[in-house]
């Protein structure tokens, strides 16, 4: 008996017919459809003109919505096979959190923060689209190794701050006044945001030697830090896409596997008939 045969035996007339409704290939074009759908209508929400005279409107309008989204997790959660399977699935958990949520403040839909927490339902493109979810999961593999990158990052800020602020509170204190006004002068300058003509350049008309300050920490912090950053996003998202593969190759092999079985099988009962 192959994977999927066992699959079907155990689960029940309606549990099958939700899987081919989960599994047909028009089924999550319509969610991601009705999530840009639910974006678009709190984007709008956003016009006053557009949205008070229309308050009711848009708060059925959001209602819909919240209740086609939580029949999809309940089709999706009938449809799992055995049903602890579903909450095995982290992003199973984030839909459910996220739709639970919107029942909890449906009847707060004129309060402008609660509101706001609707905007979190677009979230759920994430989880819908493969690639997003193997782009988040990689970035989610970068989080042990950027603490090292962070470390190191705020070290390399400190020292500059501290620098700056000992070298330039006299020359320019709305910039370098205090420790944290540096910190957040330094995080402008690592942006690479005006930092020449709105930081660097006024200070620069002053001290002269100042220049070597400014292009010694865009070198360090922007070149050098920056693309650790990037170096190690990357080589996560390659792993991922490496593992994802590698399991696809494994469910291959196992089904190969059953059907070698299943001929194997069948040759002895012949072998039996025959003699």
């Amino acid at each position: 008996m192959s994977v999927n045969e066992k699959h079907k035996k155990g689960a029940s007339a309606l549990s099958l017919y939700c899987q081919r409704i989960v599994n047909h290939k028009g089924f999550t074009a319509t969610i991601i459809t009705l999530i840009m759908i639910n974006a678009i209508i709190v984007g709008i929400e956003t016009y006053p003109g557009i949205y008070y005279p229309n308050k009711e409107w848009f708060f059925k309008a959001d209602l819909l919505l919240l209740w086609i989204f939580t029949i999809e997790i309940a089709i999706r959660f009938i449809a799992s096979h055995p049903k602890r399977s579903f909450f095995t699935n982290t992003w199973n958990w984030f839909d459910f959190l996220i739709v639970a949520a919107g029942h909890i403040f449906v009847g707060a839909h004129f309060v402008t923060v609660l509101r706001i927490l609707r905007v979190l339902r677009v979230l759920r493109a994430i989880s819908v689209i493969p690639s997003l979810r193997r782009l988040v999961d990689a970035l989610l593999l970068t989080i042990p190794a950027l603490g090292n990158i962070l470390i190191l990052m705020s070290i390399v800020f400190y020292i500059f701050a501290v620098t700056g602020t000992m070298l330039f509170a006299q020359i320019s204190p709305e910039y370098f006044g205090n420790l944290q006004l540096s910190l957040l002068t330094l995080f402008q300058v690592v942006t690479l945001e005006s930092w020449a003509s709105a930081v660097m350049r006024p200070i620069f008309a002053e001290a002269p030697w100042s220049w070597l300050y400014f292009v010694l920490f865009v070198l360090v912090g922007t070149f050098i830090v920056f693309n650790l950053f990037i170096g190690v996003i990357v080589s996560n998202v390659e792993k991922a896409e490496k593992d994802e593969a590698g399991e696809e190759v494994d469910e291959t092999k196992e089904e190969l596997m059953e059907l070698r079985k299943e001929v194997a099988e069948l040759k002895e009962i012949l072998l039996s008939i025959k003699k």
